[in-house]
């Protein structure tokens, strides 16, 4: 049975190192790493764009790393329940014009026995910055 520690239910340390991890896979920039910690059929809201399974997640990532040059995550702990940890965030990119941004949201995460997400549900909004604004580097 495939697993991803730290398992459920969680604790405020192990809430807190299960997003370090995620924020570590996210700043690899590689897909196929970051959809490991998601269940086969993972349950996706990313902003409007509603995804289902791993090769969704896999692609998806693809194309928002095309897109979101020089990207930078940094994700902090908000709460956990027993299977369940709510995180902020904030990340910085670079579009193809070379105009900055950062981008500010929350996100619901919900895992399963094996510490696989099954849900992630995540609101972003965009700030226009200046490169010399950038806090993440």
């Amino acid at each position: 049975m495939e697993q991803k520690h730290p398992l459920p239910p969680f604790t405020e340390e192990t809430a807190r190192k299960k997003i370090q991890m995620a924020e570590d896979a996210w700043n690899s920039k590689d897909p196929n790493k970051v959809s490991l910690a998601y269940t086969v059929d993972s349950e996706w809201r990313n902003r409007n764009t509603f995804i289902l399974g791993r090769d969704e997640i896999v692609s998806f990532l693809k194309d928002k790393w095309a897109t979101e040059l020089e990207y930078k995550l940094k994700k902090d702990y908000w709460a956990h329940g027993e299977n369940r940890i709510a995180v902020r965030f904030e990340y910085e990119y670079k579009d193809s014009e070379g105009n900055w941004w950062r981008a500010y949201g929350n996100e619901n995460w919900e895992f399963d026995e094996n510490g696989l997400m099954a849900k992630r549900f995540a609101s972003i909004n965009d700030l226009s910055i200046d490169e010399k604004d950038r806090k993440l580097r």
